[in-house]
């Protein structure tokens, strides 16, 4: 269950405490910097380190013992401040709480506080402030870079020694460090678990608090039913009753609690939230007037509603486990509490509860409700099983200690066969020489691992048998141990060997070619490769291929971010969007990966039928060329990225083709599919322009869409020698009906031009004055060389007329 604050659902990842925290617990003789590389090179990734407080001196502990309103500022106050040596100052204030008896830090004059926006330390002085001297300066958590409270001043305990440096009463000299831990690694999102770890990498002991039972004082219990089976196997509870929910925390306690980045908040929730940074073991109090009968842990019955900490109502799912009463669900089990159960400043009796909650029963429940809360992050990842009734006598002590009341005896419900096992885990000695590439002394190996808390089970000529803790959720295999041995040896000093292993050549076919040519010939010709999301916008991919059926995701990162894609063109034309948006005048970009694409009626709980086909697609948009005082201004043409992929599908050596064609997203007069040895493979075309408009493209832009598998065939090049002779050339331009489209005309040209028929162009099409509006001109460049001689005339005029001849019966073709 949540420990945190009321108002903050949302947390970092990071595990982030205060060195002399961690120095309680285990101090190694060694620097800050030699700690965070220990950790570090342990695989526990230090993020940031930085000073708990800012740079400043001479400011004391303050207590104010008189305030008059300023006779010339509403907004300021006259305040008698006593703290040094010399007797009481005046020091003029605007803070709103300001009072007497208030005791606060106090900067003095000659006192030097944290850099301001000049970076430059601020130097306090004697000043006069409209009228009236001040002697010095009172402080805010934020002016001495303490904290981030800036609504006054720093309100300290009221027992803070008078006159006291102010770094030394709050220990300041301190440093913060924040580690990003891998998801593997729960048992070190604590101060135990990382105490653990420095103290093996350092070889000390580690100083535990010593956690006693609490003896009960009253006999008040609630009766605990666990009704979801292994989701929740261990559930501890305790009855605390007649507590001050008025009385603060103490100052060292909301200290460790700002330096773990949690903002005090009460008592009862801070204690929590210390048990959860100290131990790592998640817990929750609720107001037991609060509750109707005893507490069931179960999962969430249909449409069953609760309103969390956080104020967001939330309509339960099914397989959401919760905290229940006889009345309905009081908390999110694992994620957060219910409001309508929270403690609050008229409560005198609690609940305490501490559970362990399997890790798959809730990963990615917190975030299917928009939520990530500390607890979750924990829980999900795996709690420590055997935890929990320690957590809860280290949380009655504090409160007890605290807020006073009288605590019941420890009620302990779990199911013993839903409970994890412990699990033994087989090390040999000749793993882990050919696994870490050296042997380790049976000592040290032995050493290592039950420092880290495995325990030896059994030993024998060639290994050891290791039972793994229970707070270890990430050592299941052999592997696992011989990286425990490597992270605590030191990756540094593993020695450096050459591995041998005999290895065959792969062969390398001619037949495919490589999607890195591909690419690289591409950016070549000036495109960018662009690698987006395989979610898209379900508006979007509408809006391109509605006709295709849609994979939905359950569980989308946002509604953007809805369906799979069936086509690659949304990610394109989305990375177009955001560029036009910035002011980016010419793109040319492409992208290959996988689509997915959904036979239509299919079940989205198997997905059979579902396939996966790659693809290849590219888009251009704006100028030709880039900006220059020589460059060409066109913009791009269909006829710019036909050129482009006919020079990428050359890679193949097949007979290239293209059709018209129509594609809902595409410019129906400028569509073609693509085909390849008279297969197609995909389509070609400008952005339709309704399409254009609503991505506010105000310029037309062109794609093309092809299969990955059918570009990436290739023929095997083979040698033709080259003809001594010389070529011959020869131009006819006919008319045609304007329906007849070029490549047709070029397989009938090839069909009847011979064996020398070398290169066929069409290099001009025309329609206009002094032709039928109903016909166009096409005119055409052959060449024809023989490979051994010089052709002749006639072995030239022959295929010509053979060619009008078979245009004219074929197309009603005219020789213009």
């Amino acid at each position: 269950m949540p420990a945190l604050n009321h108002d903050n659902s949302i947390k970092s990842k990071d595990m982030k405490f205060s060195e002399s925290w961690l120095r309680e617990w285990v101090n190694p003789n060694a620097s800050t910097q030699q700690i965070v590389d220990q950790l570090t090179m342990a695989g526990l990734e230090v993020d940031a380190v930085e000073p708990v407080a800012g740079t400043f001196n001479g400011v004391i502990v303050g207590e104010i013992i008189d305030a008059q309103q300023h006779p010339d500022a509403d907004k300021l106050r006259v305040c008698t401040v006593a703290g040094l040596p010399e007797g009481e100052t005046q020091v003029v204030c605007g803070a709103p709480n300001a009072r007497v008896g208030l005791k606060i830090p106090f900067a003095t004059v000659g006192a030097s506080l944290p850099p301001g926006e000049d970076g430059k330390p601020f130097k306090i002085k004697k000043a006069k402030l409209r009228g009236v001297e001040s002697f010095g300066m009172l402080c805010g958590q934020t002016e001495l870079q303490a904290g981030d409270d800036d609504e006054g001043l720093w309100e300290l305990p009221a027992d803070a020694p008078v006159g006291q440096d102010l770094r030394e009463y709050l220990s300041l000299n301190d440093n913060l460090i924040e580690v990003d831990l891998t998801p593997n690694r729960s048992d070190c999102l604590s101060i135990k678990g990382l105490a653990r770890e420095l103290g093996v990498l350092s070889k000390i002991e580690v100083k535990a608090p010593v956690i006693a039972a609490v003896e009960p004082q009253i006999s008040d219990v609630l009766s605990v039913a666990l009704s979801a089976g292994s989701a929740c196997s261990r559930y501890v509870g305790r009855v605390i009753k007649g507590i001050d929910v008025a009385k603060p925390s103490p100052l060292w306690l909301q200290e460790k609690l700002r330096r773990s980045g949690i903002r005090s908040i009460d008592a009862v929730v801070d204690v929590t939230n210390y048990v959860l940074i100290e131990l790592g073991q998640p817990m929750h109090a609720f107001d037991l007037a609060k509750i109707n009968g005893g507490i069931n842990v179960r999962l969430a019955n249909a449409k069953e509603e609760l309103t969390l900490l956080n104020d967001q109502k939330v309509e339960l799912k099914e397989d959401t486990l919760v905290i229940a009463d006889e009345s309905g669900a009081l908390a999110m089990a694992g994620i957060m509490g219910g409001e309508a159960s929270a403690v609050t400043s008229a409560t005198q009796d609690i609940f305490l509860e501490s559970a362990f909650f399997e890790p798959i029963a809730i990963a990615g429940r917190a975030r299917s409700y928009g939520l990530h809360t500390d607890s979750s992050h924990r829980f999900e990842r795996g709690v420590d099983y055997n935890g929990a009734q320690a957590a809860i006598e280290r949380a009655t002590a504090l409160l007890l200690e605290i807020v006073g009341g009288q605590a019941g005896p420890v009620i302990v419900a779990e199911s013993q066969q839903d409970l994890p096992s412990v699990s033994n885990v087989n090390l040999s000695k000749a793993r882990i020489e050919s696994g870490l590439g050296f042997a380790i002394p049976d000592v040290e190996v032995e050493d290592i691992l039950t420092r880290l808390g495995l325990k030896l089970v059994e030993r024998n000529e060639s290994g050891w048998t290791f039972a793994v803790p229970s707070y270890r959720f990430d050592v299941a295999i052999e592997a696992d141990l011989l990286e425990e041995l490597a992270r605590i040896y030191g990756y540094n000093n593993l020695p450096t060997t050459t591995v041998r292993i005999p290895a065959q050549l792969p062969s390398k076919t001619e037949t495919v070619t490589k999607l890195d040519r591909i690419k690289d010939h591409l950016a070549s010709r000036g495109y960018r490769e662009v690698i987006t999301y395989s979610f898209v916008d379900p508006a979007l991919q509408n809006l391109i291929n509605g006709e295709q059926a849609n994979v939905p995701i359950i569980n989308p990162i946002s509604s953007d971010m809805g369906i799979m894609r069936t086509s690659l063109l949304p990610g394109l034309l989305n990375t177009l969007s955001k560029n036009v948006k910035r002011q980016v005048q010419r793109v040319r970009i492409f992208e290959s990966g996988l689509t997915f694409v959904a036979p239509e009626g299919m079940d989205s709980q198997t997905l059979e039928g579902l396939t996966q086909p790659s693809m290849f697609a590219g888009l251009i948009y704006g100028a030709r060329a880039p900006v220059g005082w020589h460059a060409d201004k066109d913009d791009v043409d269909f006829y710019d990225i036909k050129g482009d992929l006919e020079s990428l599908l050359a890679f193949t050596g097949q007979a290239v083709t293209f059709e018209s064609a129509e594609v809902k997203a595409l410019h129906p007069g400028q569509t073609a599919k693509v085909k390849l040895a008279g297969t197609e493979i995909g389509y070609i075309g400008a952005l339709h322009p309704e399409v254009a408009k609503q991505l506010d493209l105000p310029k037309a832009a062109y794609v093309f869409e092809v299969s990955l598998d059918a570009i990436k065939q290739a023929k095997v090049p083979a040698f033709t020698a080259l003809s001594r002779y010389p070529e011959v050339a020869r131009d006819i331009a006919i008319l045609v009906d304007k329906g007849v489209n070029g490549a047709a005309l070029e397989a009938e040209i090839r069909s009847v031009a011979g064996d020398y028929l070398k290169n066929l162009k069409i290099f001009d099409v025309y329609s206009g004055k002094g032709i039928d509006p109903q016909r166009k001109s096409i005119a055409f460049n052959l060449i024809f060389q023989h490979p051994s001689r010089t052709l002749t005339e006639d072995e030239i005029s022959a295929p010509m007329a053979e060619i009008v001849k078979k245009l004219e019966q074929s197309f009603n073709a005219q020789l213009r």
